[in-house]
């Protein structure tokens, strides 16, 4: 039940237990978060919201219905992703000493590519917004030779000189 129902329900007189609602809020944030993959991938994940965890997981991926706050772009990840995700979160140090994989098929909200600090990432010369993709994180010596420019036909790396360097595979459209 969205916020809307709920707020008109309340008015009329007819009170939803905050835990229902809160529930329901649950619910749809779990589905927002596994629709970021296949559900061969998905459906036994870990989701997790603001650093709680809505849904027990037993795969070793973690799914969240936002990649950043309010951007409405969900992710799931494997374990080294999510090693990655916290150090970009922190500025923390980075080395991918095996390869991990993300999935963000419903695109994402948009970056620099070139920058993960970009304190207006919009107004980048580097902005791009991606379409449906896949993401891996690999030892920097496996990215070397590989083009950083988005739009030249295939994978390219973004963040190329981080810590943080990691490969973008579109496999749709763009907005």
């Amino acid at each position: 039940m969205n916020r809307l129902v709920s707020s008109m329900l309340i008015m009329s007189g007819l009170i939803l237990s905050p835990a229902i609602v809160h529930a329901e809020d649950n619910q749809a944030l779990i589905m927002q978060a596994r629709s970021a993959a296949p559900a061969m991938v998905s459906a036994d994940a870990t989701v997790m919201y603001q650093g709680k965890v809505l849904a027990e997981g037993s795969n070793g991926w973690t799914c969240m219905p936002e990649t950043m706050p309010g951007d409405n772009s969900p992710i799931c990840n494997d374990a080294v992703w999510m090693a990655m995700l916290t150090a970009v979160g922190s500025k923390g140090p980075f080395e991918a000493k095996q390869m991990g994989f993300s999935y963000m098929l419903g695109g994402d909200g948009g970056v620099s590519n070139s920058d993960p600090y970009h304190s207006d990432p919009m107004s980048a010369e580097d902005f791009i917004k991606e379409g449906p993709h896949l993401m891996v994180v690999a030892p920097k010596a496996l990215l070397e030779g590989m083009s950083t420019d988005p739009n030249s036909g295939g994978p390219y790396v973004m963040w190329k000189d981080t810590p943080y360097a990691h490969i973008m595979i579109p496999v749709g459209e763009r907005d």
